[in-house]
């Protein structure tokens, strides 16, 4: 087989006090690395709190994780809301989609530099997200312009169509030894911050933790302020290549 796949379940749950720890959605996750070095990423995600969302995403990357194309397929309180393809050249992206409040939308958008991320909402795709920080100037903070969003949401509600934002910044805080439901491991503790003037509502601050290895499968991660939610790999499976289980 040349190629490697990562399957696995992330369990979404709250942490406000009125419900912690009860489960608020999940997501079933495939990530296949191709020999010709591309990344496609598979996820299925469901979010329970009303109006309740259901997300279908593939999405293809490069070894530097920038967007080749990306489908979406969004349902909100269980109705149908919007669909469509995505794709990213060196300068230009451009989507074709259909969703409730717009009706059929064709974008064409001319880039100055390729588009560094697509942020389609995935919480595993949030743990390859953090690829772009360069390890090797050691813990800090990086930010990182010319990235694009599926729906500036913070739930991806909305959608999807091209949405460009001014950038975002990684910290990165270290190494750390965590337990999580699908085993103990060392793990790469980061941080997503300067988001301000970038959304409509700002995001509150989010703490990921991804394996501490080229995989960068997210472990777990918080998001505080209003939000108060907890997402935790439940477990996975490796199929392909010198580790398969």
């Amino acid at each position: 087989m040349k190629h490697r796949t990562i399957r696995g379940t992330i369990q979404y749950t709250s942490k406000k006090p009125e419900r912690f720890g009860q489960e608020r959605g999940r997501e079933f996750f495939t990530l296949t690395n191709q020999s010709d070095g591309v990344q496609v990423m598979h996820a299925h995600c469901e979010i329970d709190d009303e109006p309740n969302v259901v997300r279908d995403v593939v999405q293809s990357m490069r070894q530097d994780c920038s967007p080749i194309d990306c489908s979406v397929r969004l349902s909100v309180g269980d109705k149908y809301e919007g669909s469509g393809w995505l794709r990213f050249t060196g300068t230009y992206a451009e989507c074709e989609t259909h969703n409730q409040r717009d009706g059929r939308i064709s974008q064409r958008i001319e880039l100055e530099q390729p588009v560094k991320w697509l942020q389609s909402h995935p919480i595993v795709g949030d743990g390859i997200l953090m690829k772009l920080y360069d390890l090797s100037q050691g813990p800090g903070k990086t930010f990182f312009p010319d990235i694009m969003l599926t729906s500036p949401d913070h739930r991806g509600a909305t959608g999807p169509l091209l949405f460009k934002m001014n950038g975002l910044g990684i910290r990165y805080v270290g190494e750390e030894s965590i337990v999580v439901q699908a085993g103990k491991f060392i793990a790469r503790h980061f941080q997503v911050v300067d988001t301000a003037g970038n959304l409509p509502e700002e995001h509150p601050p989010y703490n990921l933790w991804v394996t501490a290895d080229d995989d960068y499968l997210l472990l777990k991660a918080g998001v505080d302020g209003y939000m108060q939610t907890h997402y935790e790999l439940t477990e996975f499976e490796i199929i392909g290549g010198e580790n398969e289980q």
